[in-house]
């Protein structure tokens, strides 16, 4: 195995990490999307400021859940 394998498949309440990283993914990638969708609606409950940031907080988490997906076969 190599050291990406033991990093991706590393378990954690009996699941991979790297299945935890899709799912926190998605749900940051989600409430990106409720911010913009919430704001354009008038519910201005989180400020607008913080779209940009959780979305660069998504794409980091995506790029490292994509990483790790990939130099697993590596």
């Amino acid at each position: 195995m190599t050291m990406f394998q033991n990093i991706s498949y590393a378990l954690i309440f009996g699941k991979p990490l790297i299945m935890y990283l899709g799912v926190f993914t998605l749900l940051a990638f989600l409430f990106t999307a409720m911010i913009a969708v919430m704001n354009f609606k008038g519910m201005r409950t989180i400020p607008f400021i913080w779209h940009p940031r959780c979305a660069a907080i998504a794409i980091c988490i995506a790029l490292i859940h994509g990483a790790l997906g990939m130099l697993t076969y590596w």
